[in-house]
């Protein structure tokens, strides 16, 4: 007895023109209901495959604005906010230092070991203290005057802070500022960019920010 076809074992013959189960479909035969459609060399995919993005060019992305600060750079800091925060960090500085060599000398005159002891805690406290403010300044941008008014100080091409080493350079860069009759000191009343001469030579600006920030 034959079976015929093996493929086809019930002896049914697929209709003329349709491929029989496995088999593609000719060429220039528009696919039929069930059978797979594969898109044409070089055709536009079509509905239900994954369409690829290309990736954007290089550079093709806007440039980023200042850390922390959407939108761009703040306002810049006037005169009087620097001054105010100036003589805050000057106070926290130097203030304690007075005030113990001050008691030294109230308790024995300055005759005994008790005035100098109390005198070298303050000069301690005083170059601590200059120094912690520094670290603050440069890796926060501000001391603790500065946080008190509101005001920072950044690097004015990017927005970045200074980092220690830069705000030390900084405020020794400060004695510009003092040499010329402390003309730069009152540079920023009329500055464009409210800088200090020191800030013209470390390209920094000092800017409004958030107190609470």
């Amino acid at each position: 007895m034959s079976f015929g076809d093996p493929n086809n074992p019930y002896g049914q013959q697929p209709p003329q023109g349709q491929p029989g189960y496995g088999q593609q479909a000719p060429q220039g035969v528009p696919p039929q209901y069930g059978y797979p459609q594969q898109p044409a060399p070089g055709a536009a995919p079509q509905y239900g495959y994954p369409q690829q993005t290309p990736p954007p060019a290089y550079g093709a992305y806007p440039p980023p604005g200042m850390p922390g600060m959407p939108g761009g750079m703040p306002p810049l800091a006037h005169w009087g906010l620097r001054f105010g925060a100036y003589l805050l960090d000057a106070l926290i500085i130097v203030g304690p230092m007075y005030a113990l060599t001050g008691i030294g000398v109230a308790i024995d005159g300055g005759e005994s070991g008790v005035g100098a002891v109390l005198g070298l805690l303050g000069f301690l406290y005083a170059i601590g203290m200059g120094f912690f403010q520094l670290y603050k300044e440069g890796t926060t941008g501000q001391t603790i005057g500065k946080k008190v008014v509101g005001i920072s100080l950044h690097r004015e091409a990017d927005g970045a802070t200074l980092g220690f080493g830069m705000a030390f350079v900084r405020k020794l860069a400060h004695f510009l500022d003092s040499i010329s009759c402390y003309l730069g000191w009152l540079w920023p009343l009329w500055d464009e960019k409210k800088q200090t001469f020191a800030d013209k030579v470390c390209s920094t600006v000092v800017v409004k920010v958030n107190k609470n920030g």
